[in-house]
Formats: C-alpha cells, sequence, structure tokens
C-alpha cells in the first residue's frame, strides 16, 4: 500500500476514534486496525476493517427514516428529530448516498480509499 495512503487512513482512523458519533463497534475495529498496521496481522485486520465501516455507514434513507420514527424520536427529542428528518432531505435532493455526521463523513472518507487498503 502507498504510504501516503497508509498514512492518510491512519489519521482519518484517529479521528474516527474521536468522532462524537462513532460508535463502539467502528471504534474497536479502527483501534483493531491500528494495532495491526505493519504487522503480519495489517492485510486480515484490513477487510475486518472494511466490512465494520461498510456496516455502520448510514444510508441516507436510513437516517431518515430513523429520524422519522418513535426510536429516532426517543434518541434526538422530537424537535431534533424533525430537524435530522429535514436535513437528511436535504442533502438527500442534494445527491447524498450517507448520512453526513462526523463519523459517517470520516468513514466515507476512509472507505475511498478502499481498493488502495486492499492492495497491501
Amino acid at each position: 500500500m502507498d504510504k501516503e495512503v497508509l498514512n492518510y487512513v491512519v489519521d482519518k482512523s484517529h479521528e474516527l476514534i474521536a468522532s462524537p458519533t462513532c460508535s463502539k463497534e467502528a471504534a474497536d475495529a479502527a483501534r483493531a486496525w491500528l494495532d495491526a498496521v505493519g504487522t503480519d496481522r495489517q492485510a486480515e485486520e484490513t477487510k475486518k476493517y472494511i466490512a465494520e465501516l461498510e456496516a455502520d455507514i448510514v444510508p441516507i434513507d436510513g437516517l431518515i427514516q430513523l429520524a422519522e420514527s418513535e426510536t429516532g424520536i426517543k434518541i434526538f427529542g422530537e424537535e431534533k428529530a424533525k430537524e435530522v428528518a429535514c436535513h437528511g432531505k436535504e442533502i438527500k435532493a442534494a445527491g447524498a448516498k450517507f448520512c453526513d455526521c462526523p463519523a459517517c463523513s470520516i468513514v466515507s472518507e476512509i472507505l475511498s480509499k478502499k481498493d488502495q487498503l486492499l492492495e497491501s
């Protein structure tokens, strides 16, 4: 793997772990991958990391559905849920495919390097 790509993903992985919207599973996968960089486990952990990121990134329709649901209202509160749903619809209309929260944005940036990551 190109050193520049590796450094980019290492930096983004640290950002992901620090993100307030990062799931425990994604943070754990990021830590495991970071621990494996430069070892004989790197290729295996890279595959696991990518699989976790692909499972965790929230499709825009999923975000909208969540925000409009009873569960979304419980998570966000009634007013914030309406804001999230409205925001989701706005960014979907502008072409967004995924949630744009900090964690999903970082995951999207990491996944943009997926092919280079898998070359390792």
